[in-house]
């Protein structure tokens, strides 16, 4: 695995930062290429784009803060921003609320989840190939795919080596692809407004919970990780959300 592109004296290039930045760019591009192709240019969007952008963003470092009950155990809120893991499950909601934020803010009164959808899944599949490169892959596995690694990058991530280990970033960037195709086929086929979105949360959501079991996080209750506590709470809204818009489209149509 390669954590580090390149060092120029004491700066050290990484791969993963490399592979998010490339993969905001390439959100960008396809949030760009929908807008035009569904004829919904305003000049608001721009907006909306940078509030998703700078929410992600605080949300990603913040949202990993609150990881014991008892205050005094978690980083202070400065520290955790210099020096905490980054989630890309805080990130989407953070990216969701500044967009929301943003919309407010300049008067943009539709819904754009839809434009967003294959732009996220687009863009997570590029970032993630960051995450495959520079973090632990996963748990042990007897799988023909295993990634094993050598003591000096077993050291470096700080995991077992000479032990094939599940690629687990590697099914996320699967993932992401497959979403990115269907989503594509889908444009023309869900035509409620915000529900293309929703279809791509939930079946993240679901494909997280699971993959989880394969990632190596800590158990923390009930057998399951901080992840997946926080998706078995989210993922009924975003069902209920979907089937609310749905539900509204096919009144619409049949009235």
């Amino acid at each position: 695995m390669h954590p580090v592109i390149a060092t120029f004296g004491p700066v050290a290039i990484l791969t993963h930062d490399v592979c998010v930045a490339l993969g905001i760019g390439v959100a960008a591009l396809v949030f760009l290429w929908e807008i035009r192709r569904r004829r919904a240019q305003d000049d608001r969007l721009w907006y909306v784009l940078a509030g998703a952008l700078v929410g992600g963003a605080l949300f990603a470092r913040l949202g990993t803060w609150a990881q014991h009950l008892d205050p005094r155990d978690n980083a202070t809120l400065l520290e955790q921003w210099a020096y905490g893991n980054r989630s890309i499950l805080s990130g989407l909601v953070g990216a969701y609320v500044g967009a929301i934020v943003a919309k407010k803010a300049c008067g943009y009164p539709w819904r754009t989840g839809d434009l967003f959808a294959p732009a996220v899944a687009a863009g997570m599949a590029v970032g993630r190939l960051g995450c495959f490169l520079a973090e632990p892959p996963g748990t042990p596995t007897d799988l023909p795919w295993g990634v094993t690694l050598n003591a000096a990058q077993a050291e470096a991530m700080h995991t077992v080596a000479g032990v094939p280990l599940h690629p687990s970033f590697g099914y996320e960037i699967l993932f992401h692809l497959a979403a990115f195709g269907a989503l594509l086929a889908l444009r023309k086929k869900v035509t409620a407004p915000g529900a293309l979105f929703k279809i791509y949360l939930a079946a993240y959501a679901a494909f997280r919970f699971v993959v989880e079991f394969v990632r190596g996080n800590e158990v923390v209750w009930l057998g399951l990780t901080r992840p997946q506590l926080f998706l078995l709470a989210c993922l009924p809204l975003i069902v209920a959300g979907l089937v609310r818009d749905l539900v509204r489209r096919k009144e619409a149509v049949t009235a």
